[in-house]
């Protein structure tokens, strides 16, 4: 059995320089998940498809988007739904006035995304933390305005919504909830693979580096401007790949309501549930988000009747949301993922002492 090494997500510089081995038995459970994830069009029903499933997948990977940026590099950002409308609006464009075909047209909007984040990001060569913060939340308030002000954006419609064609993969169509999930499962594979070599790789050491201590990276040679800069564009594309696919592949038409700041708080809440610097926290984050509501809503069916109110049941939504975020970044901010992984160490060595 070969082995695989890699860096550690530690909050240690020094722990970045010990390389640690990681056996194969974990790409074994990879390829595990990825046959049950084929299998889920065979045995769930449309309804679970179209209304869960292929959400979790668009939004553990706008949250890997982010996490690439705030949990591996240390960039704060309050901006994620700005780059997920550049994403979904730049696509509209390439499919209305350019007629390319739909993963090009994907490909390029997340470019464009990337582009407009490499923009805004250029300010963290100067600021961090709350400033940085807040130069994100002007960035998405003024991604929202660019396209509410130009109706060129939507293509004049009277709505000022974008609406999703005909979606067509290598001239097939998928526009069956099986077709959708497949495409979907596919790209949100490929970006998984990319993300999980890019943090093993100098770009990713480089950017812990920096999150752990900027200045202490800037002493051994790394350039801490351009990777912070480089990771803001990095983390654009994969909102804007997302943001195109929860347009044209899950919702069909969307405004740019639909990418609004609490859509980007939702991104936020994924990457501080699921687990800060970890990929796996991204969907674990996602499918807390996703399933949350619907478990609130059976257990208000089956305990009270269905008695409780809507409105009442958001509410309680919002603090569960509240106290766990607060609770995550004082006691775990490596999140969910952290949590199991300290319950499978345990585990392997019940009953003895641990």
């Amino acid at each position: 059995m070969n082995d695989t090494t890699i860096l550690p997500r530690t909050g240690r510089l020094d722990a970045h320089l010990a390389p640690v081995v990681i056996k194969d038995g974990k790409s074994l459970y990879a390829w595990l998940w990825l046959l049950v994830l084929a299998a889920i069009p065979w045995v769930g029903s449309e309804y679970w498809i179209n209304a869960i499933i292929i959400p979790f997948l668009i939004l553990a990977l706008a949250g890997m988007g982010l996490n690439l940026l705030t949990g591996y590099a240390g960039q704060t950002s309050l901006g994620s739904g700005g780059f997920m409308a550049v994403g979904a609006f730049a696509t509209y464009a390439f499919l209305t006035h350019l007629h390319l075909s739909f993963p090009v047209a994907i490909f390029l909007g997340g470019l464009i995304a990337a582009l407009v984040g490499l923009i805004f990001g250029l300010p963290s060569a100067k600021i961090k933390g709350f400033y940085l913060m807040v130069s994100s939340l002007a960035a998405q308030f003024l991604l929202e305005w660019v396209f509410v002000k130009f109706p060129w954006f939507y293509n004049y419609s009277s709505s000022a919504t974008i609406s999703s064609p005909s979606i067509e993969v290598f001239g097939l169509d998928i526009s069956s909830a099986q077709g959708k999930y497949y495409w979907i499962l596919g790209v949100v594979v490929l970006l998984t693979w990319i993300a999980i070599n890019l943090t093993r790789s100098q770009t990713g050491r480089n950017w812990m580096a920096i999150r752990d201590m900027d200045t202490a990276a800037a002493v051994i040679g790394i350039r801490v401007n351009h990777s912070k800069i480089l990771a803001f564009a990095v983390s654009s594309f994969y909102l804007g790949v997302a943001g195109a696919l929860w347009v044209f592949v899950y919702l069909g038409s969307a405004g740019v309501q639909s990418f609004s700041l609490q859509r980007s708080f939702q991104i936020l809440f994924i990457i501080i549930i699921g687990g800060l610097g970890s990929i796996s926290g991204n969907f674990i984050g996602a499918a807390f988000i996703t399933l949350l509501p619907l478990a609130l809503d059976f257990v208000s069916q089956t305990l009270f009747a269905g008695m409780v109110d809507a409105g009442v049941l958001q509410n309680i939504q919002k603090f569960i949301f509240g106290t766990l975020i607060i609770w995550f970044l004082i006691k775990e901010p490596e999140g969910i993922a952290r949590l199991l992984t300290n319950a499978r160490s345990r585990l392997s060595v019940w009953p003895l002492r641990f």
